[in-house]
């Protein structure tokens, strides 16, 4: 009998002990998961919003007209305002009856990205990508001409470049004919330039029209550039790193 109620005695004391690690390990894992979600109030990954949006964020990668990495992109899931997430899950839920969908090159962008755009542009030695990115404009001009700035408008966070993609059996992922690539520096890449064939027009006033339908303004001169016409953060330039 005294056997019994010490053996019972050692199992009640071993729950509370199980229980107190269950619980630190619960709190360390909530603590780790919030640390690595943290963003400034107002900011979200839009991939929490749009699940099943396609990414692919150039200036994390050497394809981009830099040639290299950006300052400030540390990982894959571009960052929005709440307002422009959400607004932008529109777009998405108005492509999927037709199998499109949107694909995302660039959302927020902190101010030491566009810092680091200044400093290659100013450095005119450093002309690897201009075949690809920037064949017919001089790489002195990139200022002049409005390619490059000293502030953008992707660092207030409701600014995003995005492209159409297939999403029907047998083409997922695939992007839609836009009539010159993400970043081209030229006038091709101006939404209304009328060189391109019928089919890439007519993607880029889908894409214009369905983004105006949800609250953003085109750029003349990207046909991949949108903002947020009513975005929050209309003269604030952050600088977090997406991560």
């Amino acid at each position: 009998m005294a056997a019994r109620l010490k053996k019972k005695r050692i199992n009640s004391m071993k729950k509370p002990v199980l229980f107190l690690g269950t619980f630190w390990l619960v709190l360390l894992t909530f603590m780790v998961t919030a640390l690595a979600h943290d963003l400034p109030q107002g900011f979200v990954y839009v991939d929490d919003y749009i699940p099943d949006v396609v990414v692919e964020l150039r200036y994390l990668t050497h394809d981009n007209f830099l040639g290299e990495p950006v300052d400030g992109y540390v990982s894959a899931r571009p960052i929005l305002t709440r307002q422009a997430a959400l607004a932008l899950k529109g777009v998405q839920e108005d492509l999927k009856p037709f199998g499109m969908g949107i694909k995302i090159f660039d959302a927020y962008r902190p101010q030491r990205a566009v810092n680091h755009f200044v400093r290659w542009a100013k450095d005119l030695s450093d002309t690897k990508m201009k075949a690809q990115y920037y064949p017919d404009v001089d790489k002195k001009d990139l200022f002049r001409e409005g390619y490059i700035a000293d502030q953008s408008s992707h660092s207030r966070g409701s600014t995003v470049d995005l492209t159409l993609v297939d999403r029907a059996p047998g083409g997922v992922g695939r992007d839609l004919n836009m009539g010159s690539g993400f970043d081209f520096f030229g006038p091709v890449s101006w939404p209304t330039n009328l060189s391109i064939d019928a089919s890439a027009r007519a993607h880029r006033m889908l894409l214009q029209r369905l983004m105006m339908d949800h609250g953003f303004e085109p750029y003349a001169q990207e046909w991949w550039h949108f903002t947020l016409k009513d975005e929050p953060y209309p003269d604030t330039y952050f600088d977090f790193p997406v991560r």
